[in-house]
Parts: structure tokens; sequence; C-alpha cells
């Protein structure tokens, strides 16, 4: 039996323990059909001695936006995470939200060498204390396992690992690298990695990794380590050396983890990485996918963990395992270098790898918090939709009959791991499981800024094209009144904020703000008769705290089935406003809010109606007695009379 409330409350925290599973993408509808269907006995005695309620997710409903609510319980405006990129007002220059890792800004020049003065940096861009640093204040105990918007780890005393932001040892979100000697392979950089030809010379191939840029060098020229390949010419298999690491691969097989390091400086200054190799085909062509190269837990060259330590000793106690933010490699399966069965392959290897940490530091819980996230579901709903749904443009039946189940496989693998929680369960434990978000079918991309340039409120420069790659390339910003970017933001081209500002603030924005909303709110798709938009929210009335007005102006809301293209999302202006979504990434959540809430169960009865994301951190701090920190709006979910934001 599991409880459901205590019998009494000890007077000190020491016994109180608080369990967090935190399953990144859990859907409410999805998780009710497979409880329905029988798929996830655990979840479904969890719903019956607990609870289950949706939680609200944060505006907009992406990852890095919706933890960072989580992490803070205050919204972006308290956090200042608006969207997976963000942008410099001042000269529209895009980055990533989350966190930044540059190299030293000054060196000494000596020939071909570039001195760095100095380090580099890398930088948590996130505002506000999270919830373990306030637990750390009063002495609990706590774990905190790959949660998002944690990179670099924010100084902490308990045990924590970055998650989602964690670049890969080129300081990227990942990068792949595919070698192949197919003449109709297109060379050069794809979404996502880079396609690098080769030549068989004598059933033997040479090439390179491609490592760290190196500061050390004038130009900071990649660095490489050169690899070999051995092509048995009867049999479909091949062996790999690098480094004086042999392995031998058979056609369609993984290596482990093959360490590497790549050399700045001759005889020091050496950077450890690690990277999985996949031999894709050995005749008649040559393919050979590598990952990329992830950072070396066990000797980290980027802050990844709290202790310092903590990577090295997950890797004694579990073995290697993927360290860059987003291990699942799917713009591998998006470019058509992995198909569906090879991605497969690649994200049960990242859930096994998850799962064997979660059994090896589980048991040893016994106080204070243990927080442990999942990806899976979130990264395997993406790229899986397709093929559970007939509705989509990409479904293929003879995919649908071979991997159909991919994402309800992933859910089973979730409620065997609520399995082993339930066990320890008892009167001073309390248990959440909880997702930031769930998740909709992505059938047609909306392109937000040809939608604005074919109404008027984005002009070019006379005689220019729309087309080029180019972040926003030829537009007239003296007669351009807004501009969409990232895949929910909405800009006022701003007089004083944009440097070439043209809407005056206050009554004029927001008279043109109102106008653009009912314009969007009437947008239709011709073939289904379906708005496009179901809701814009204005960041006046979304958001709260002192970095509210640092983000988009307005939050495009999108029905399910429509996301913003992913040109748009980057400043292009592809030539249709409407497109059939005709990439892998086929499921999505980055739409109207209110159309993908989370969920939220729990071994006690919850006291709140609508509980958001933003009550968890409150929620957490009460369990121990603690009160919610300044700027916190959420409260415990626990709490009678729950007053909802």
């Amino acid at each position: 039996m599991l409880p459901s409330c205590r019998s009494a409350r000890a007077k000190s925290y020491g016994d109180q323990r608080l369990i967090i599973l935190g399953i990144d993408g859990m859907d409410l509808q999805l998780l009710h059909r497979f409880i329905r269907e029988g798929k996830m006995p655990n979840f479904s005695k969890l719903e019956a001695q607990g609870d289950f309620r949706p939680l609200t997710t944060s505006i907009p409903p992406q990852s890095p936006v919706a933890w960072s609510n989580l992490i803070t319980g205050m919204n972006a405006g308290g956090h200042g995470i608006f969207d997976f990129i963000h942008r410099d007002p001042k000269t529209l220059a895009l980055y990533f939200s989350a966190s930044r890792v540059e190299g030293p800004k000054h060196a000494i020049h000596l020939g071909s060498w570039a001195i760095p003065l100095g380090g580099g940096s890398a930088e948590q861009l996130r505002k506000g204390a999270a919830f373990w640093q306030i637990l750390d204040q009063h002495g609990i105990p706590n774990t905190i396992f790959r949660i998002p918007s944690n990179f670099p780890p924010v100084s902490a005393k308990g045990k924590t690992l970055s998650g989602m932001g964690t670049p890969d040892l080129r300081g990227t979100y990942g990068t792949f690298s595919f070698y192949t000697d197919d003449p109709t392979a297109a060379a050069g950089a794809v979404e996502g990695g880079q396609v690098i030809p080769v030549q068989v010379e004598n059933s033997r191939v040479t090439a390179n990794l491609i490592g760290p840029d190196n500061s050390f060098r004038n130009g900071s020229p990649a660095t490489t380590e050169p690899f070999s390949v051995a092509i048995d010419p009867l049999e479909s298999v091949a062996k790999i050396a690098v480094q004086g690491h042999e392995f031998v691969l058979r056609e369609g097989e993984w290596s482990e983890w093959v360490r590497v390091e790549f050399q700045l400086i001759p005889f020091f200054g050496n950077v450890k990485g690690m990277c999985r190799f996949y031999l894709k085909q050995a005749h008649p062509r040559f393919q050979l996918y590598v990952s990329p190269i992830n950072v070396d837990p066990a000797d980290p060259a980027l802050p990844i963990s709290t202790p310092s330590s903590y990577s090295r000793f997950l890797t004694d106690e579990a073995g290697e395992f993927h360290t860059q933010g987003i291990a699942e490699d799917t713009k591998a399966l998006s470019d058509g270098v992995l198909d569906d069965n090879e991605y497969l392959q690649q994200a049960r290897t990242v859930l096994a790898e998850h799962r064997r940490i979660f059994d090896a530091e589980f048991p040893k819980f016994n106080q204070g918090l243990f927080f442990f996230y999942f990806s899976s579901l979130d990264l395997n709903s993406h790229m899986f939709w397709r093929l559970m749904d007939p509705q989509h443009p990409e479904y293929d039946a003879a995919l649908a009959a071979q991997n159909g189940s991919a994402i309800a496989d992933f859910y089973q693998q979730m409620d065997q791991v609520l399995g082993e929680v339930l066990p320890r369960l008892d009167d001073h434990t309390t248990l959440l499981v909880l997702s930031d978000h769930g998740f909709a079918p992505y059938y047609h991309s909306f392109n937000l800024n040809t939608w604005l340039l074919n109404n008027g409120y984005i002009k070019m420069k006379n005689g220019a094209s729309s087309n080029s790659s180019e972040p926003f390339a030829n537009v007239d910003w003296t007669q351009t009144r807004a501009y969409g970017l990232g895949l929910n933001g909405l800009y006022i081209n701003l007089r004083g904020r944009e440097s070439n500002g043209i809407v005056e603030p206050g009554t004029s924005a927001d008279s043109l703000m109102a106008e653009i909303r009912g314009k969007l709110l009437a947008v239709q798709d011709p073939k289904t008769k379906q708005s496009v938009i179901t809701r814009v929210d204005l960041a006046g009335e979304a958001y709260q705290g002192p970095y509210a007005r640092e983000g988009p102006d307005m939050l495009v809301g999108y029905n399910r089935g429509y996301r913003a293209g992913w040109q748009t999302i980057l400043g292009a202006f592809p030539a249709d406003e409407l497109e059939d979504n005709s990439n892998p990434w086929s499921g999505d959540h980055c739409m109207d809010y209110t159309l993908v809430p989370g969920v939220l169960l729990s071994n006690r009865k919850i006291s709140a109606n609508t509980p958001a994301l933003t009550d968890i951190a409150p929620t957490i701090l009460a369990e121990f007695g603690i009160a919610k920190a300044k700027g916190m709006i959420g409260q415990s979910v626990f709490r009678p009379g729950h007053v909802t934001h």
C-alpha cells in the first residue's frame, strides 16, 4: 500500500525524504492512454493510491524555459530564459540562451602561435537561486542528476551533474562526423554535423577526428587527431585504430566509448574527450559515423559537476556516459545519416546509461532530496511521433510496422524506473513524478517572418532578395516594425532598444502589438480551415520580475499540429507561409502552452487544483520546512488554499 499522507510530521526534517523523477516531455494524453492499455502498471498504482494532475507548463513551453521555471519558482521575467535562442538587440547577433562558452579574450602572438592571457570561461545565464542552493543553506543533503539549464553547474554543496545546455568538447551542442567515399554525398556542414569525404585505397581509409578549436594557434583552427580504418576486402567488417586503441566493428555495429586526446601545445596542454564509432557500411561504399566528441566525465575539460570529482565517481561506478546535454543524436536522423533503427540503437544506449547510474545511485539515497532527470520521452517523441500517427505527412506504414511502438516502449521503461522507487516509499518520503510539458503532433510549419513580410511588418531593401541563410539578410530596418526570432518569440523593432528601432515605446508599440495579435489569431490553414495560432501572450501580461522586458514582446502560441518553421526561427524567409513538415522531427511542444501541459503525480494528495511548474520549487522547500524564497510566484502543491499564478 502506498502512503498517501503522513500520520505525523517530525519536528526535525532530518528523516524527511523527497524523491523527484523529472521526465522531460511526458504527455498527459499519452500517459492516460498507456495506463488504460495496461502498459504502465506502476503509474496506474501511483495514480490510484496517490494523485495525478495536469501540470501547467511555461510560456513558452520550451525545455530551457520550463526547467528554469521549476528550478527557480519564477517565470522568465525572474530567471531571464525566454527561448532556446536569444538575441542582442543592438546587433541582432543570436546566441544560445542558457549558457555561454568563450575562449580567452587576449593573447600574445608568436609566429603561428597565440599564447592566451588568462583562461576561457563557461557562464551560466539563468538568473535566480536554484532550489538546491536554498536546500544547501539549510543543510539539506541533495543529489541533482542532469537537470536542464544548469551548465556550468551553479556552486553547490550537494552532488549535481549538468544536463541540457552542456556542450560537446567542440563547444557546440552536438556535432557528429560522417566519413564516406560516396561521390554523391554532399560534403561539408549539415544540420548538426559534418560530412567528410574519404578515399578507400588498398582497403584502407585514413582520416581525422575533429576536436576543439585551438586558441593557442593564430586563427584558432580546429584540432585534429588521425585515425585509420582497415576494411576486410571480403567480409563486412573493419578494424579502427586511433591513438593506440584498436577495435573491430561489423557493419551495423557500434563501438564502446573511445577516449581521445587533442593536443593544443606539444608535450602538454592536451584536452580529453570521448566518442563512439558506428560502421554503417563497409561495402560497396564506406560509411562511418562518429558521434560528437563528448566531454570525458572521468577527466572533464569543462565544469560539468559538483563537486568536480562527482562525474569521475559516476564513471567509476556505472561506466562511461554521454555528457553532452542533448545526448540523442536527432540531427543525424533528420539528416538521413542514421536511419530509424540506427538512431534508436543510439537513443536506447543513452537511456541505458541513465538507468545504470540510477540503479547505482538511488539505493544509496536515505535523506534529503534525490532528483533524477530522464530525456528519452522528449527526444524520441520528437522523432517518432510520425510512426504512431497516420495523419502525419511523414507517416510510413512499413516503418510504423517496425518502430511504431518506439514511444510506448520508452514510456514503459519509465514505468520500470517508477517500479524501483515505489517500494522505497514510507510515511517520511514524498514522491513527485513530473514533466516539464506534454507533446503534440507537428504536421505543418508556420513561417512567422514570411507572414510578417507579406503583411508589411518587415520590409526588404530595394531590389533585395529574401532568400539567404544569414539571419535577417537584406532587411530594411528603417521600415521594419516587427520580427520573429526563436520558436515562439515576436519582437517589436523598438526605438531606443534595437539599434535601428522605429516604433515608439508606449502607445504606438501597444497598438501595433494589438493589431498583430488580432491578425495572427485570425490566420487559418487554407487546407484544414483550422486556426494556426490559438493564443498570443504579451510579455507584459505573461511575466513578472526584473527581466520581464528583456525577451520577446509577444509569445506566439501555435495550435496542435503547427509550429514555427526551422528557418523562420533563425530569421530567414521561406517562400511559403505554411509548409508540410517533412522532417523526421515530427512531434513538438513549442506551441500554445495550454495545449501541452505536463504531468504531476505524487504518493500524497495534491491540494492545488491547477498546479504549475513555478509551484515545484516552493513545494520542495516546504517539504523541509523552508519558506519560499523572495521572487518565487508559486507555493506548495500540498498546501490548502493554494493560489495559482
